[in-house]
């Protein structure tokens, strides 16, 4: 049978007296204490015995073990009338000729020694007697050390002797159960001696309830073996043995001990044993109390990575110029042929060098820029066109790849960004960089080279803009248009294209609609006159598809629409409500001031009455 640490505490707790008178035994009372008749050196206080004879005493539990010849279950049912419960067949039963030794009324004399000898801290040693694993016995004052199983029933206990070098198993004590501390975490440090175990914790006490320490009693795998099967999810287990012969062939060999799932490292002291370098930490130089031999290490699993967005850091998105090109990102600039492309990018590297911002560009220091070309030559036509753009030279610098030619998958371009400390690369053009082995055609070969660019570009927090052409074909989307695999465009975060309309020769920027970093609408234009300046047009109604057609659309403006509204609400000489007008006017994004206007250029066609008393305007033709 087996009983709760409840029912034990309640068997404790039963008053003596009334127990004894129950038994039909005679008491009597001396002071505040009763002198039992049949034994005139015992007396009994409250839960309390003491023997005087022989010095020794205790709680009711070892009290009726002690004379009434009780098992210990057998004496928690006669104090309390309870039941346990059975016990599983899988834990062996307890042996009928284990007893605790009984214990002392106080700890004093074991508590002096393990603090003073032993260099235990108080209250390290305080814990486990509060626990019931460490007490001082009656009969000899030497330290008892209590090992139990899962279910917190004493199953194994040794006597260590406080005057004199004394160790010994108390009779019947079950080697399977040593003394432990079960934590919470899937580590087990193992020991030889309890002694041990506690210098250890001494030695590295932080989070050290987490983990499950356990005394062999010696180098037998007993005590291993059940604790593993009570803690089958133990992942790590730490050899602690003592650093001699014995302590190593019983480290390889409890190994052997072990499934091929656990990892399992021998951690040796500096000393002969734990308690030893304890003692002398103080001599132990940069407190290297151990050294650490790995004995075996389970096979690695492959598992996915994950990452769970709850710990993701949300980051704001940095621009060089809002909102065209971000900072840490991958952004492309594509164009028909002779647009401007390189043109632009020249006047963008002088804005960042010389600190003459371009239009809706936010104030910050010039900042060195790599160019890189293979279109053009450095001291015919690059280095003029910079001068031209008034570009600070010393800030411009371009990777020289005359021996080895230079690809976007080369590690030269995050090595140039991080030693120039650059903020911004051009890559002009995209087709000339990726590599002769490459088919720019082909997403499985393209898509991969751009996302390591994309991870240089959000390491270093440069903004990398990679300019590109565009195919003749007519009648595509403006993303399909661009050479090679739609992959290039899809593995940007910001797309833009330059052109300029049949009608108006000047240049403009427009993001793609389906930016997600840019609202779509926005542009920049540019002259192409003597002063080569930039201007800001902002909204401009026309799409990247309909721009590098070259032709503008005819729209019909919002008044109009609102005139050809009116007149089909009014149709047939039906009378509205102004009030509903504005209402389906606005349900087409027609403002009200738009109405008013279509009302006055309609002129005499509309008129408007009160009806009923009340002011209500009605529109008619």
């Amino acid at each position: 049978m087996t009983y709760t640490q409840a029912q034990i505490d309640k068997a404790n707790a039963v008053n003596l007296e009334k127990f004894l008178r129950a038994q039909g035994e005679t008491l009597v009372r001396s002071g505040k204490e009763y002198r039992w008749k049949a034994h005139d050196s015992l007396t009994v206080c409250g839960n309390k015995w003491f023997r005087h004879s022989q010095s020794k005493g205790g709680f009711p539990v070892d009290f009726v073990m002690e004379f009434y010849g009780k098992s210990f279950p057998e004496a928690v049912q006669m104090l309390t009338g309870e039941t346990g419960e059975v016990q599983p067949e899988a834990d062996p039963a307890p042996s009928l000729a284990f007893r605790l030794p009984l214990r002392n009324v106080t700890n004093a004399n074991i508590l002096n020694y393990l603090t003073r000898e032993r260099k235990l801290s108080p209250s390290l040693v305080n814990f486990f007697i509060a626990a019931g694993d460490i007490y001082e016995d009656a009969a000899h004052h030497n330290v008892v050390f209590v090992g139990r199983d899962a279910d917190g029933h004493p199953r194994y206990a040794s006597n260590r002797g406080i005057r004199e070098k004394f160790r010994q198993d108390v009779a019947g004590a079950e080697k399977a159960f040593g003394f432990a501390h079960r934590g919470t975490d899937k580590q087990l440090l193992v020991f030889e001696a309890p002694i041990d175990l506690l210098s250890f914790i001494e030695l590295f006490p932080k989070n050290w309830q987490q983990h499950n320490y356990l005394s062999l009693g010696g180098v037998s795998g007993k005590a291993l073996r059940q604790f593993l099967s009570e803690r089958p999810d133990v992942e790590r287990v730490f050899f602690c043995l003592d650093a001699d012969k014995a302590g190593e062939d019983a480290c390889k060999r409890l190994a052997g001990l072990l499934p091929d799932t656990v990892s399992v490292t021998r951690i040796q002291p500096c000393m002969k044993d734990w308690n030893d370098a304890l003692v002398h930490r103080a001599e132990i130089p940069n407190r290297n109390y151990f050294k650490s031999i790995v004995l075996k290490e389970p096979p690695k699993k492959d598992s996915v990575k994950i990452i769970r967005m709850s710990d993701v850091e949300l980051t704001p998105v940095e621009w060089l110029w809002k909102p065209y090109l971000p900072f840490g990102k991958l952004s492309v600039l594509q164009g028909n042929p002779g647009e401007g492309k390189t043109y632009f990018a020249m006047h963008l590297a002088a804005a960042c060098t010389n600190g003459k911002l371009l239009p809706n560009m936010e104030r910050m220091e010039p900042f060195n820029v790599i160019y890189q070309t293979a279109e053009d030559g450095l001291g015919d036509t690059v280095k003029p066109r910079l001068i031209e753009a008034g570009a600070d030279l010393d800030r411009v610098l371009v990777i020289d790849d005359s021996e080895v030619q230079l690809t976007l998958s080369d590690e030269r371009i995050e090595k140039a960004i991080v030693e120039n400390n650059a903020r911004l690369v051009i890559i002009d053009p995209i087709q000339a960089y990726l590599g002769s082995d490459v088919d720019m055609n082909r997403a499985n070969e393209v898509r991969p080279i751009f996302m390591r660019l994309g991870q240089v570009a959000q390491r270093t927090g440069c903004a990398i803009l990679l300019i590109g052409h565009l195919n003749k074909a007519a009648g595509m989307q403006s993303l399909q248009r661009g050479l090679g695999s739609i992959d290039i465009a899809a593995a940007v975060r910001s797309v833009m294209f330059i052109g300029k309309l049949k009608h108006d020769p000047t240049m403009r920027i427009l993001t793609h609609e389906k930016s997600s970093l840019a609202p779509p609408g926005a542009s920049l234009a540019f002259s192409l006159g003597d002063e080569g300046g930039f201007r800001w047009v902002g909204e401009y109604d026309i799409t990247a598809d309909e721009m590098l057609s070259g032709i503008e659309p005819q729209r019909e403006t919002k008044t109009q629409q609102a005139k050809d509204l009116i007149c089909a609400l009014l149709a047939g000489g039906k009378q509205v409500l102004s009030e509903d007008i504005d209402k389906a006017a606005l349900e087409r994004g027609i403002p009200g001031r738009t109405v008013r206007d279509a009302k006055r250029e309609l002129g005499d066609a509309l008129k408007s009455k009160i009806v009923e008393g009340r002011k209500k305007v009605f529109w008619m033709e």
